[in-house]
């Protein structure tokens, strides 16, 4: 039987201001309050797993233990076919610079291994999210969501974030970068495991 969640706030374990407002949006008809790790202060932990579950795992334990309140966190990344499921859990590192994250760098990192390596079109990808939501006494529940698809060159739209602009989910015409918000809500990776949760953890 899974933990439901009774508490009405709970930390969001992440200083990424997208997947706050992601999941902040998707959590508010619920009536839950949520606040994130970086209002609180809270230190960024270590990312040491090698999977999406060990790291969501990593993230929302920290939280939780640190605040005293549930906390749920989401790991989650691109995985291209044509680059052996690259960068996956490190697409955030392929981000990094000495000023921040940049993801236009990033998305061009993409695609120009992809011309290296002659990998013919369809650019097929998947982007992948694992929510983990931990209890102060340890306990947790894990879900994971999958949204299949394919990149496109140039990057396209700007109401994402990350590589949205360049990921065409399946049977679509638009990007995540270029849809409404509300709409991609319905179908992404995010969306995906959330439902999830929310059967498990609401119901």
């Amino acid at each position: 039987m899974t933990r439901k969640l009774t508490e009405k706030k709970i930390v969001i374990a992440t200083h990424n201001a997208g997947k706050l407002r992601e999941i902040g949006d998707l959590m508010r008809p619920r009536g839950i309050e949520v606040v994130s790790a970086g209002a609180l202060g809270l230190p960024e932990p270590a990312e040491t797993e090698t999977s999406f579950e060990g790291n969501a795992r990593i993230k929302a334990h920290a939280a939780a233990a640190a605040s005293g309140l549930p906390a749920l966190s989401d790991d989650s990344g691109l995985s291209v076919d044509a680059l052996d499921g690259a960068p996956g859990v490190y697409t955030a590192d392929w981000a990094e610079t000495p000023s921040g994250r940049d993801f236009a760098m990033a998305m061009e990192k993409v695609w120009q291994k992809l011309q290296a390596g002659g990998h013919a079109a369809p650019h097929t990808a998947a982007f992948n999210c694992v929510l983990c939501l931990a209890w102060p006494d340890g306990e947790d529940v894990v879900f994971v969501g999958r949204a299949e698809g394919a990149l496109v060159w140039p990057p396209r739209g700007t109401r994402g974030f990350g590589f949205d602009p360049m990921f065409l989910p399946e049977g679509e015409a638009e990007t995540f970068g270029e849809m409404d918000p509300a709409r991609k809500h319905g179908m992404s990776h995010r969306a995906d495991a959330f439902a999830q949760l929310t059967a498990a953890c609401f119901g």
